[in-house]
């Protein structure tokens, strides 16, 4: 037995010569000589990076030069080709008038040559006076033709001449266009390669910048921006200090927005925190206004930060808003119970109808849509969910969502399982609307800060951003053929854009108030539009013309549903929810039986049922053509009211 321990202890001592030590500890931190020498490589990149960017700026500027010469080639050719079709077309008419001058003149000319050979025959004679005074004469009556002659001897000629230098002007202007495009060519071949090596020293600048900033904070001789100022910034200062309210015009969407300051000028000295405006004001308690002072950890950072240069990390735009590249921290859970309920902004039913879907607090509650019982919560959302949307497959639940003023978010959910697929972006303030095109392809968002923005589900990639609007976008509907996006918003319009370019088509401006809820017609020729003004309005897409206003509601109109029978289904703060033919604006059904404001509304075709929620947390799921109700329960898990048994 001692043998075998005393070749157990060998082998381990020899393991430890040849194995690293195991340890939980973090790796040291670079070295003095190790950062310095960093920073020096990050120095040099730089000045790499710069000459590379002067030799990118220089290429494009030749691109550029050399397309205006090339514009300028092809529009002289054109000017020459022009030039040789009119002088060909007056080169006719201007021989004609020569002809017809040598034809006049011809006479008068051997005139004046026998009145001059007379006029010599009779030099020493009687006659000689005589004789020189005819020829005088026929020079005089000559003179006029010999001149028109002339003249049309010179137009002749210059025509000619112009012809023949245009026909020149063609016959090279190809051989010069040609050489000018190869030249844009082999420019255009030096800036791919340019730009590529551009970009290589950028990506080494950046790795090499990292190093040496995580280095620097290992050290506590740095604050990283994006992972400890901005949260703090975000979440205590941007409900104030945004684009749109800027209070002391001091915006803090972004780094750069925030080091220019406002109007009490620039808010950051670097390296001196105590003559820094910003934290002055955060030091002091006058900001933020009306609220909690930062604690003594958070202005600890935020004087460190501008102590030790008032840096942002390697690799993040200055331009770039807080919120895309702070750290994503866990949003607070939901009630396991809740004592009081929550609006109910969002309700969707699964396409075989087996799900509904509701928002709740940070969370989206599934419910059997047959019996009532509560299913799945899904959860790390925001604050408010205020939409939700089943891919067409019903593998895939899109959540719009946002806690307001501070984080808006558009995420895709699992329907099997309700894990995280996907957080398609993360805004300044909250997601309003999500939508998918016909095959489910796409993703549309309506977006608080103005945009419309569309991804690609496969990849889940941003094909296309739209700001268009001035105020808040609410909705998003596409047309049935997927070519259309059409809005509404609080800017108290409604407007159609391409949904491959962006552009908008046309403007609908009939509310004169906020517009909460936008839908096309089954064929897509016309848009129906809710909001704030009571009123359903029907417009045509071509043309934003007016078709037809409807009308009955007692309040403002939150949603609006379009079913292929061109049926248009709503909800209202009016407590009701109701049905209307499209085409006459007749009401067909009224759902009545809330005791608040109706928010939200979804509907399943095959079963014939619809979905509404309210502002006191009740959901109701009717019989569409009795509307009569089916279930009815308060979408709080665990709260005293949840009831899911018809009335």
């Amino acid at each position: 037995m001692s043998v075998v321990r005393s070749l157990l202890s060998a082998l381990i001592a020899l393991s430890l010569l040849v194995l690293p030590a195991w340890s939980d500890e973090p790796p040291a931190p670079p070295s003095e000589a190790e950062l310095a020498q960093t920073k020096a490589e990050a120095d040099a990149l730089a000045v790499q990076k710069d000459e590379q960017v002067t030799q990118v700026e220089a290429i494009q500027k030749r691109i550029q030069e050399l397309q205006k010469q090339l514009f300028d080639q092809k529009k002289a050719l054109a000017q020459a080709e022009e030039a040789v079709k009119k002088a060909d077309e007056t080169l006719k008419p201007i021989q004609e008038a020569f002809v017809k001058a040598e034809g006049e003149a011809k006479p008068l000319v051997e005139a004046l040559a026998a009145a001059n050979k007379a006029a010599e025959d009779a030099k020493g004679t009687d006659d000689e006076k005589a004789k020189a005074d005819e020829a005088a004469k026929a020079a005089e009556a000559a003179k006029p033709k010999q001149d028109a002659l002339a003249q049309a001897q010179a137009a002749l000629d210059k025509t000619n001449a112009d012809i023949e230098a245009a026909k020149a002007k063609v016959a090279e202007s190809p051989g010069l266009i040609a050489a000018t495009e190869a030249e844009i060519t082999a420019a255009q071949a030096q800036l791919a390669a340019a730009g590529q090596k551009r970009d290589e020293i950028d990506a080494q600048f950046v790795a090499k910048l990292k190093s040496y900033q995580h280095g620097m904070i290992a050290h506590g001789k740095l604050v990283s921006f994006a992972e400890k100022i901005a949260p703090i910034f975000a979440q205590r200062c941007l409900a104030c200090h945004n684009a749109r309210t800027a209070k002391g015009r001091y915006n803090m969407e972004n780094f750069a927005a925030i080091l220019k300051g406002g109007e009490s000028g620039a808010a950051v000295e670097h390296g001196k925190a105590d003559l820094s405006t910003l934290f002055i004001m955060i030091e002091d308690g006058s900001m933020p206004k009306d609220a909690d002072p930062l604690t003594a950890e958070e202005l600890a950072l935020v004087k460190k930060w501008i102590d030790t240069g008032a840096e942002l990390d390697a690799g993040v735009s200055v331009s770039a808003e807080l919120i895309t590249y702070m750290p994503k921290f866990p949003q607070p859970m939901p009630p396991e119970s809740y004592r009081v309920a929550v609006p109910v902004t969002a309700l969707a039913f699964s396409p075989d109808g087996a799900w509904l879907a509701s928002s709740g607090y940070h969370e989206v509650i599934l419910w059997n849509a047959e019996n009532g019982q509560l299913a799945r919560r899904i959860t790390n959302l925001a604050e408010r969910v205020y939409d939700l949307e089943f891919s067409p497959d019903g593998q895939t639940l899109a959540v719009a969502a946002g806690t307001p003023a501070q984080i808006g978010e558009l995420k895709l959910f699992r329907v099997a399982d309700g894990e995280l697929l996907a957080d398609l972006i993360r805004t300044g303030d909250s997601v309003f609307a999500a939508a998918f095109n016909a095959d489910g392809s796409k993703l549309a968002c309506a977006c608080a800060d103005r945009s419309i923005r569309v991804y690609d589900v496969a990849s889940h990639k941003p094909l296309l951003t739209i700001e268009d609007h001035a105020d808040w976008v609410i909705d998003v509907a596409w047309s049935p053929d997927g070519t259309k996006l059409a809005s509404a918003s609080r800017d108290k319009t409604s407007k159609v854009f391409d949904a491959n370019t962006g552009d908008s088509l046309v403007t609908f401006n009939g509310h004169n108030n906020t517009v909460s809820g936008v839908a096309f017609k089954a064929d897509g020729s016309q848009i129906i539009t809710s909001g704030a003004n009571r009123q359903l309005h029907v417009w045509n897409v071509a043309d934003a013309k007016e078709i037809r206003k409807i009308g009955g509601f007692g309040d403002e109109i939150f949603r609006v549903i379009v079913s292929p029978e061109n049926e248009v289904y709503s909800v209202s703060a009016d407590k009701n929810a109701r049905k209307h033919n499209v085409d006459n604006g007749q009401a067909v059904k009224t759902y009545s039986g809330h005791q608040d404001w109706i928010y939200s509304l979804a509907r399943h075709a095959a079963s014939k049922r619809i979905a509404t929620g309210g502002y006191n947390g009740e959901v109701r799921v009717w019989n569409e053509d009795e509307a009569k109700t089916l279930l009815q329960w308060t979408a709080a898990p665990g709260h005293e009211a949840q009831q899911t048994a018809a009335p």
